[in-house]
């Protein structure tokens, strides 16, 4: 599977990781003390709807495409607002014709003391990075593979933030690096939220990284699901999940918000579900 961002962004998968960094962030603001997001897969940073890439696919269309401007409840809507903000904050006038990438959406949702490190591998993309962050004292990026900074560039010196784990899929074992790079992580760093990206495609797969998780020893694991079809004889992208290690206390209740409303918006079959399971700590065995 190649989840290289360009040619998925704005896609369902994106709104709903995105919507989740958003409220892990803003959570992270109630408090004055600073702190830092470290965003190890970060991408471009900004995505040409009309690009190459992006026509390939047309996923932005069942994607963002839905909720930009959908009639959502009062309570939902402002919870969504962040997210949406940061949508906007890219497109001029009406219309959605560039997505924001994970580094964008937090970078516009930082206050003055906080920081970002952006770490992207790919040269040509770390370049684009770059510029769109030229001149910025708040961001640092950097050109290096972002497995490796889940040990060099952990704790932070702010002692608070995020770290956003959004491999791109492009190899085998990534489901292995991803358990392994938490427990890492965790060690130097127990106290930091991390949320880590992945596909529901392999149903099996998926569920050994659930039970590789769930047996780490790390104490509050909350696993996001979200599907747009159920499962079928043939191998597809049927939703996506995200894994957050010390979640903010209002996450779980935020997302029984707004995960009725953006499942109304972004499913297209069907008999597909969405679901938030402690594999760790809180109500597991509830």
């Amino acid at each position: 599977m190649n989840y290289r961002h360009a040619y998925h962004a704005g896609n369902f998968a994106d709104v709903v990781k995105h919507v989740v960094l958003a409220r892990i962030v803003e959570y992270l603001k109630r408090k004055e003390k600073p702190f830092r997001v470290i965003d190890t897969h970060a991408g471009i940073g900004l995505y040409d709807l009309a690009s190459e890439e992006a026509g390939k696919t047309g996923e932005w269309l069942d994607g963002i495409g839905r909720v930009a401007d959908a009639q959502l409840s009062p309570q939902a809507g402002e919870l969504l607002s962040p997210y949406l903000d940061a949508v906007r904050a890219v497109n001029a006038g009406a219309g959605i014709a560039h997505y924001p990438g994970s580094p964008m959406i937090v970078r516009h949702l930082l206050r003055r003391q906080d920081r970002l490190t952006a770490i992207e591998l790919h040269p040509q993309d770390a370049i684009r990075l770059r510029a769109c962050f030229a001149q910025d004292i708040q961001t640092r990026v950097i050109e290096l593979d972002g497995w490796l900074a889940l040990g060099a560039h952990l704790p932070p010196r702010e002692k608070r933030g995020l770290v956003l784990v959004d491999p791109p899929f492009e190899e085998g074992g990534e489901f292995r690096r991803l358990t392994e790079g938490l427990e890492r992580a965790h060690r130097r760093w127990p106290g930091g939220t991390y949320a880590l990206w992945y596909p529901i495609k392999d149903r099996k797969a998926v569920a050994g990284f659930r039970k590789s998780l769930a047996d780490a020893g790390i104490p509050r694991i909350l696993d996001i699901a979200f599907e747009i079809r159920p499962d079928g004889p043939l191998p597809r992208l049927d939703g996506s999940g995200m894994v957050v290690v010390n979640p903010p206390f209002t996450l779980e209740q935020e997302l029984n918000v707004v995960f009725p409303e953006l499942h109304r918006l972004l499913e297209l079959e069907p008999g597909s579900k969405w679901s938030l399971n402690w594999l760790a700590g809180e109500n597991r065995d509830a």
